[in-house]
This record gives C-alpha cells, sequence and structure tokens, in this order.
C-alpha cells in the first residue's frame, strides 16, 4: 500500500484492514515522502499490529513505492490498497477463497462503490455502474481497450502469476490500467464477483484526479501502446473510426509508428478534409469490413451501437476485428 498524504483517511483504512475476517495476511506500506503525520500514523498501528510493516520509499512516487512494497512481500497471494480507501470486511477472505477454488491463472475480483463527502459526477458513477457490470459477469478483459477494467484497489492473484505478469516491475503510467493489460496479455481469467468488496472514496485532491501521469492523454498513449503489442494484425488494413480528441491522440500515435490507417467518420462538415495529412473518408465508402481491424473513438453511445450493429451484421467479431477504444 502506497501512502502519500492521507492521513485524513489512514486511520479508517488501516480499520478496514485489521477488521478483515481473514486474519492471516501482511499489510506493507510505503510512505511516500508525505508532509503531513502519514508516517506517525502507520508507524503507531505497525507497534500495535505485528502484521503491519512500514517502510520509506527509497524512489518517488506510486511504481517506486510499489516496487518496494512487494520486494519486501511473502505471501502466496497478492493484492494492493490504497491508503484513502477502505475494504468490506469479507473482502481478503472473499478473494482467498475464488483463488483457492479456481486455481492460478485467476484474478480475484470484486464490485466497487465510490463514496464522497461531495456530490459523485456522473462520470464516476457510470464508470462504477460499468465496471461492476463486467465484473459480475467475470468479462472484464472483453472491453479493457475502452477503460481500466480492473480497480486497481480490489483484485488479488497468486503470487507466482504476479511474477509471470512481471508485477510491478512497469515504469509505465497509469500504473493500474497497464497491470490491467498485462494480466490481459498474459490470459489470467477473471473470476465473476456479486459482492462489493472495495470502497473507493472519492475527493478533490485525490491523485488519479490532479496528476499528470492520469491524464486522458496518458491513457490513449497506454492502449495504443499495448494495443499494437498484443492484438494488432498486421495482416489487416486498420481503420480508425471518429476525428474528436481521443480519434486525433490515436492518430497522431499511428503516425508516429508508422502504421498506415483509413481515417473514416459521418461528419460531412469533415469528410473529405485533411487532418496530419490524413484525408478523412465517408465510412459508407468501404465496402467490406472484414478486410479491416477497426479502432473505434467516437465517444456517442448510440453511435457506438450503429458502429457495432454494422460490424456484427458483417460477421465481424469484437476484441478481434474491431475495438472500442472510448
Amino acid at each position: 500500500m502506497p501512502v502519500k498524504n492521507t492521513s485524513l483517511f489512514l486511520p479508517e483504512c488501516i480499520h478496514s484492514i485489521i477488521n478483515q475476517t481473514e486474519e492471516n495476511w501482511e499489510l506493507i506500506a510505503v510512505n511516500d515522502h508525505s508532509t503531513d503525520n502519514s508516517k506517525e500514523i502507520l508507524t503507531s498501528f505497525a507497534k500495535q499490529d505485528e502484521r503491519i510493516k512500514v517502510w520509506d520509499n527509497t524512489g518517488n512516487g506510486i511504481i517506486d513505492a510499489l516496487k518496494l512494497a512487494y520486494s519486501k512481500s511473502s505471501g502466496t497471494f497478492i493484492t494492493r490498497m490504497d491508503s484513502d480507501d477502505a475494504m468490506a470486511p469479507e473482502k481478503l477472505a472473499i478473494q482467498k477463497k475464488q483463488l483457492l477454488q479456481y486455481g492460478k491463472n485467476h484474478i480475484a475480483l470484486g464490485l466497487v462503490n465510490y463514496f464522497s463527502d461531495l456530490p459523485l459526477g456522473d462520470g464516476y458513477t457510470r464508470y462504477e455502474e460499468w465496471l461492476n457490470s463486467l465484473t459480475k459477469k467475470g468479462t472484464n478483459f472483453n472491453d479493457i481497450y475502452k477503460e481500466c477494467v480492473i480497480a486497481s484497489p480490489c483484485w488479488m492473484v497468486y503470487k507466482e502469476d504476479f511474477e509471470s505478469c512481471e508485477g510491478f516491475n512497469s515504469s509505465i503510467y497509469p500504473e493500474d490500467y497497464d497491470l490491467a493489460f498485462r494480466f490481459y496479455k498474459n490470459k489470467l481469467k477473471c473470476i465473476p464477483s456479486t459482492k462489493v468488496l472495495h470502497y473507493w472514496r472519492d475527493y478533490p485532491e485525490r491523485t488519479s484526479r490532479n496528476h499528470k501521469n492520469y491524464a486522458d492523454s496518458s491513457f490513449i498513449q497506454l492502449k495504443v501502446f499495448h494495443f499494437l503489442t498484443i492484438d494488432f494484425n498486421h495482416s489487416k488494413k486498420t481503420l480508425l473510426w471518429g476525428a474528436g480528441k481521443k480519434g486525433k491522440k490515436v492518430a497522431e500515435l499511428f503516425l508516429n509508428a508508422n502504421i498506415p490507417f483509413l481515417w473514416i467518420c459521418d461528419n460531412p462538415k469533415k469528410i473529405g478534409k485533411e487532418i496530419y495529412g490524413q484525408q478523412m473518408i465517408d465510412y459508407k465508402n468501404i465496402k467490406n469490413f472484414n478486410l479491416y481491424q477497426s479502432i473505434i473513438t467516437i465517444a456517442n453511445p448510440i453511435a457506438q451501437q450503429e458502429v457495432k450493429t454494422l460490424l456484427v451484421n458483417q460477421n465481424l467479431t469484437k476484441g478481434k476485428d474491431y475495438f472500442f477504444f472510448c
């Protein structure tokens, strides 16, 4: 558990861990140069409970803190916690039981619940509903390119599987989304869950709200990197759908990687014009979508469904022939 200036929430977080019905755990907390009294709070709890170990980050930032914490771990199972959140009392017990039941090459998950002292924005509510809908079926990786499909503090895996996915060794941000892609790349299977196991706190100072590492551009860059590594089909041509902000960023990254593509849209004001030297093409001019892999960056849900219907009617498969990037 990386810790940085979360003293307001840290006692509640640690109490939720101490009160787990599963008692056989170790908490390795790494203080990431906090300027509040987070370190003192951690030390106080560690003196009362020998299962809690506290270290100071020898590097800087979340990834370095996670690497250090993992290097000190000794458990059969690995999970991550965020120091401003709270666990449901049976979280560790349920996830451990699932892994023992399903075996290696699986990820134990759980539903999440956002909470805040301030009204939650529609974006967080929609994300919670969407993420939980995937987790209930264990189909998280079906939408891996849309958004992060594994809640960063609500998963558990065998340490052996974690090692095969290179654990926290990557230095790529956003680190939680990058780890989800590596779980996906190594073909770990998601175990369906129907219980809320994690309470995710939102507040204005939250790192994912403010740090440049979690900006939209970082997410798009990560998606394109892993797509080209995992799912890109060199035997097909590439279609890029949509010329909004995300579509333009994908196009820029494809051009920088020398990936040829056709750029299509249905906006009469853009059709025939050039963006980054690429001419915008009317999607109706594409006669055989079977020849292409489609990257869809259209955000409008109705338009997304129309594109999906069009491609499904041509017997194309999601996650193979077409991918939603938003």
